[in-house]
């Protein structure tokens, strides 16, 4: 059968990633190609489908300039604009003020200098990384350290980069992370993810930090935030969309927004029964 989807990568990436190797066999009208291959037609395929672009925070611009590219050439999903708007984590801000629970977060770019209000008081735990970053790429969490904090924002700056700093919710370390994972709008499966930054992170594949992953089961208030956010997300202006994750973090007050992942995330497809197959029905029924 002729491939008329495009299961995009990138040639940085050594091996398919997990979800790829389960995904293509239940979906023979796909084949795995890289957006940073400048031989492929884009134009062959009735529609690409973003999936382990993960060295894309490398090379933003270079990135965005490809998606915009491919669009005018075949059907880009999830759509550029709305990869151009996830691809900075600064639509935290966009979430909140939709009225949204998000990680508490003040962004810094560079020539500004950290507010006096923001959280870097001595004996915080604190979160600071790029706002464009994938995998945990120039994450660090200081226990207190505030100099040493704002010595990281001070490298970001002098890469160009917009940092980012969060109070470190320490709930994650029991509870964990979980990501809620929505196929052609419907919910499909949830995964739980152990704490990274508070652990030594390795990084077998060199483009994003080895995660401890495992199934789990939603609790209603995170399957009742995370339904809510997806459903709004047409009126944000973000439709059509193949996929979306939602990550979720714990405290006393209930599950918050980490992160909205809409570009390239891990699917996790091998922790949800039947995932793989609904995973290509979705991306199927795209055509």
């Amino acid at each position: 059968m002729t491939a008329r989807i495009a299961i995009v990568t990138t040639l940085e990436l050594a091996v398919p990633d997990d979800d790829e190797t389960l995904l293509l066999p239940h979906l023979p009208e796909a084949a795995l190609v890289a957006w940073d291959d400048p031989s492929v037609d884009w134009s062959a395929f009735d529609v690409a489908i973003l999936r382990s672009t993960w060295n894309y925070h490398d090379r933003l611009e270079d990135f965005l300039a490809w998606a915009r590219a491919a669009s005018s050439a075949t059907r880009l999903l999830n759509p550029v604009d709305t990869v151009a708007w996830n691809t900075d984590k600064r639509y935290l801000a966009d979430l909140a003020a939709a009225g949204f629970p998000v990680v508490p977060t003040t962004f810094v770019a560079p020539g500004e200098a950290v507010p006096d209000d923001a959280v870097v008081a001595p004996g915080a735990h604190l979160v600071v990384k790029p706002s464009v970053g994938a995998g945990s790429n120039g994450a660090r969490l200081f226990d207190g350290e505030p100099d040493e904090a704002l010595a990281h924002v001070a490298a970001l700056h002098a890469q160009g980069k917009v940092a980012m700093l969060q109070p470190y919710l320490a709930e994650v370390d029991e509870v964990g992370e979980t990501a809620l994972v929505y196929l052609g709008g419907c919910f499909s499966h949830a995964a739980r993810k152990a704490a990274i930054l508070s652990r030594d992170m390795s990084w077998d594949t060199g483009l994003y930090a080895d995660e401890k992953v495992v199934p789990t089961s939603a609790t209603e208030a995170e399957r009742a935030l995370a339904d809510r956010l997806v459903a709004a997300l047409p009126g944000m202006g973000h439709a059509d969309l193949a996929y979306v994750r939602v990550d979720l973090l714990p405290t006393a007050d209930g599950p918050v927004v980490l992160e909205l992942e809409l570009t390239e995330p891990s699917l996790f497809l091998a922790l949800g029964e039947g995932a793989p197959a609904r995973a290509a029905e979705a991306f199927r029924a795209l055509l």
